[in-house]
């Protein structure tokens, strides 16, 4: 069943989104060669607690961290540790928040350094498909609509998008229905109405669309290992424009 929020509903998911932008606002502040993704996740877990909210990703499901970040051909759900960061790499950062019970969820592609062309163009291109997506999360469309823009948006520019993992509904939960796949052709799925609430996040690789799930039965890979970037912003659909939930 997909809920339609009410407005106090969605004072505590603005809330929640706001810390999840400016989380990433402090992240991006600390990432460059030598930090460690470990350093990152202390560094968001003391924060996200800070602004009186709770780091909703520690324990969903088991996940040991409270920020996922994902490597160069690391697509999403890399678990934090040791590793540290190289100039040249990029890195995808998904965060969690709930306040009052509500959840916010967004993700950003960081640059580490200088960074490729290749890379660079990828960054660009995802970024710009999940505004793409969101431009069609309005009241009376189609679900499928979201979908169809990422992927026309993607492929237009030769990259893939990932098949395997998908947006979904959030809210009292992380995770809540509809699903919100990143391709498909446009016109099919629930109708879109005022008071939904979606994290739409494209997830887009230099290479094939294929993955692979690593040992730590966490981390997802691109089969080919070429780079993935990650962007994710949780919206409110509207009549005539979404609003963006994930705003500092």
């Amino acid at each position: 069943m997909i809920h339609r929020k009410s407005e106090r509903e969605l004072q505590y998911m603005r809330e929640a989104g706001r810390i999840v932008a400016l989380t990433l606002q402090e992240l991006e502040k600390a990432i460059r060669p030598g930090v460690t993704t470990k350093e990152l996740d202390a560094l968001a877990e003391e924060f996200i607690r800070r602004q009186g909210a709770r780091p909703a990703f520690k324990g969903l499901y088991g996940f040991p961290a409270s920020i996922c970040t994902s490597v160069n051909e690391e697509v999403v759900h890399g678990i934090p540790g040791p590793r540290r960061l190289q100039e040249g790499d990029i890195i995808s950062i998904d965060v969690g928040t709930e306040v009052e019970g509500y959840h916010g969820d967004g993700a950003w592609t960081f640059p580490v350094g200088v960074i490729s062309e290749e890379a660079t163009r990828l960054l660009e291109v995802t970024r710009e498909s999940l505004y793409q997506g969101i431009s069609k999360a309005v009241a009376g469309n189609r679900l499928s609509d979201i979908s169809h823009a990422i992927q026309s948006y993607v492929e237009r520019h030769g990259f893939s998008v990932i098949r395997d993992f998908v947006g979904h509904g959030i809210g009292r939960k992380m995770h809540e229905e509809p699903q919100v796949p990143n391709f498909g052709p446009p016109g099919r799925g629930p109708l879109l109405e005022e008071g939904m609430t979606l994290a739409i996040e494209p997830m887009v690789s230099a290479g094939t669309y294929e993955v692979e799930v690593l040992p730590d039965n966490w981390t997802v890979v691109t089969k080919d290992l070429r780079l993935a970037a990650h962007f994710e912003h949780t919206i409110a659909v509207r009549r005539s424009q979404a609003e963006i939930l994930t705003r500092a």
